[in-house]
């Protein structure tokens, strides 16, 4: 595995992959066994990474209590990202939860326990609450890098403006978004603004939930099948993507999925395996080697661009005609 600097403005080395914990445990009734956990955790170091992705919610505060068994004696070794807002608890308080200095300070301390380290390499607010005012999670998030407690910031799922008010405001590092081939609505906003500032940036959910290997065709259950989506279908773009992720597999001796995560592995960011079984690492690790021609990339930016809208699309129009 290739290693990388985190943004622009660290001198922090990082893996090229980075490996998603939301499915360790089974606290909330699905999920990885924290025995097949571990082997993951293991697979992962052995494959050279070295950077795990946590929050206090994922399965209920369980996921970082086997992190945090994990890192015993090799914790130096790995950066580790955790998050709040949600908190770990079944039915949080009104207080317990959101973004505010008190939700900040209790989930800190309590992840720092769980994880069985006096520090956090990155932490972030996991969602922006539309409430906490942005000047309370800088002030927030600064005191912790005083306390020695974190030692770099981030954002979660927050809109541009709200990250770049905050970038500007205090020395953030990482921000994380969605980003699939179905999914490029942060080409508008949010990449652009992520490359401004030097952030290290994220992507969650590189295969779209699953749904970008194309398993669903099969009728393989998941996500994309659950409740109110019982009944899967494509719509035309979706169809033609993994038309077109079917045959480049075909191509390069792959799964359509593993073309998905290639893809974005392109972008030169860093997008998070979120492994449930050991398998599912290994097939995501396959991505690394896989040989995407500039053809490849060509055809799959181009059914899944997106328009940028105003001012974007007037701006490129102008520009055209200078």
């Amino acid at each position: 595995m290739k290693y990388k600097l985190f943004g622009s403005k660290t001198g922090l080395y990082s893996s090229e992959v980075i490996l998603g914990a939301a499915n360790f445990g089974t606290r909330k009734g699905y999920g990885a066994s924290p025995e097949e956990s571990k082997q993951i955790l293991a697979a992962y170091k052995e494959a050279g990474g070295n950077f795990i992705d946590v929050s206090d919610t994922y399965q209920l505060g369980e996921a970082e209590e086997i992190v945090g068994e994990f890192l015993k004696g090799q914790r130096n070794n790995f950066i580790v990202c955790s998050k709040y807002t949600r908190s770990s608890e079944v039915n949080p308080a009104i207080s317990n939860f959101g973004n505010h200095r008190k939700s900040m300070k209790q989930a800190v301390e309590a992840s720092l326990k769980r994880l069985k380290t006096d520090y956090i390499d990155i932490y972030m607010p996991h969602f922006d609450d539309g409430v906490t005012p942005l000047d309370e999670i800088i002030r927030g998030l600064e005191d912790l890098v005083k306390e020695g407690k974190i030692l770099y910031t981030g954002l979660t799922n927050f809109p541009a403006w709200k990250a770049s008010s905050i970038a500007s405001a205090i020395k953030l590092t990482a921000l994380q978004i969605e980003y699939n081939l179905l999914q490029r609505t942060a080409d508008r906003e949010l990449l652009p603004m992520a490359q401004e500032f030097g952030l290290g940036i994220m992507m969650y959910s590189p295969m779209a939930g699953g749904l970008l290997t194309g398993k669903y065709r099969d009728g393989a259950s998941g996500r994309m099948t659950a409740g109110a989506n019982s009944e899967y279908k494509e719509d035309e773009k979706t169809k033609a993507i993994i038309d077109a992720l079917v045959l480049i597999s075909k191509e390069v001796d792959a799964t359509p999925g593993q073309v998905a995560f290639a893809w974005v592995l392109s972008k030169d960011t860093f997008p998070l395996i979120g492994a449930r079984k050991l398998s599912h690492l290994e097939d995501s690790l396959r991505a690394i080697t896989i040989p995407l021609t500039r053809e490849h990339l060509a055809t799959l930016d181009r059914l899944s661009a997106i328009s940028l809208g105003y001012p974007h699309d007037l701006l490129a129009t102008v520009k055209r005609s200078m």
